[in-house]
């Protein structure tokens, strides 16, 4: 199903009419950077755990007006997904429930558009408890920051030319500082760098050098 088409749908069958503000436009001008943290990469059983959004107004970048929160979870964190966000069983213990952190969320996000690394992952996670809450997945137009790179540097590349999609190489490419990774505020500010950045290359008709990329002779991990 077309996803406009699903959001008709949606907003006909809206289980708390209080949330058609998710329906309408945001302010003109305004994008809002969203970055989960979860127990694993499964959306059907895996678990957000932490949760930070940030607003670009134009070219700004409204840290001071962030949000983020941890959530408490039915599933604990692994071994494998401690060393990756550092959140522990007793962080996400102490977190707030998802039913608290939720209403906040929304609201925050309203109708802007969702920006993101790899952002259909996070939408998808948040969209199994959106769905229980509301009766809908969240309709807000999706911009995905590795397409707009792709783009300005692969773009009518050569056959065979290496793809190389990960959130360290855009970083470098675009000589944005690095942060302390996997924590879900710093992630949606870099990710927020990397697309004001992006945007503004794209409407300059600006483009990424090729230079570090070199034929393909094995698939790579993103």
């Amino acid at each position: 199903m077309r996803r406009w088409v699903r959001n008709l749908f949606y907003r006909a069958t809206l289980g708390d009419h209080g949330y058609r503000f998710l329906f309408e436009s945001g302010p003109p001008d305004e994008v809002v950077v969203l970055d989960c943290e979860t127990t694993g990469l499964n959306p059907r059983t895996d678990e957000v755990i932490a949760v930070a959004a940030i607003v670009i107004r134009g070219n700004r970048i409204e840290t001071s007006k962030a949000y983020r929160a941890v959530m408490q979870a039915d599933k604990a964190p692994t071994s494998q997904s401690i060393k990756i966000h550092r959140l522990r069983a007793r962080d996400v213990a102490q977190g707030r429930p998802m039913h608290e952190v939720l209403p906040e969320l929304l609201r925050f996000i309203g109708g802007r558009p969702i920006v993101g690394y790899y952002v259909d992952f996070d939408v998808r996670m948040l969209d199994k408890y959106v769905l229980r809450y509301i009766e809908a997945k969240l309709p807000n137009p999706r911009i995905e920051v590795s397409e707009i790179y792709f783009a300005l540097k692969y773009r009518g590349a050569p056959p065979g030319t290496v793809l190389d999609l990960r959130f360290q190489s855009i970083l470098s490419d675009l000589g944005i500082p690095s942060l302390e990774q996997h924590d879900a505020f710093n992630d949606a500010l870099m990710t927020g760098m990397m697309y004001v950045q992006l945007r503004d290359m794209r409407q300059r008709g600006a483009r990424i050098g090729r230079e570090r990329a070199v034929r393909q002779e094995a698939p790579i991990g993103a």
